[in-house]
């Protein structure tokens, strides 16, 4: 899972350009909007879609469980190892 939880982190900092951050700078437990790393919708939408691509997932856009799943990295690697491991 922490390799997985890394692997987010370093996908957040490539697809959102986040130049001046390093994996280590993110927290995994910590709220990816707000007062956490500060993420607004559109960087959202951006994460989701680049989530779809690399790792073959959905996502539905309005639903409380993909926000749920958004809330911090740990959330989304969880969410990631669940529907992979549904598929199997």
């Amino acid at each position: 899972m922490q390799q997985l939880e890394e692997e987010i982190k370093q996908l957040i900092i490539d697809v959102l350009q986040l130049e001046d951050m390093q994996a280590s700078d993110i927290a995994t437990d910590a709220p990816l909007f707000g007062d956490g790393l500060g993420l607004d919708s559109i960087d959202a939408l951006e994460l989701g879609v680049a989530l779809q691509k690399r790792y073959g997932i959905t996502l539905s856009a309005n639903s409380e469980e993909t926000r749920a799943h958004f809330r911090s990295v740990a959330t989304l690697a969880a969410m990631l190892t669940a529907q992979q491991e549904a598929r199997q």
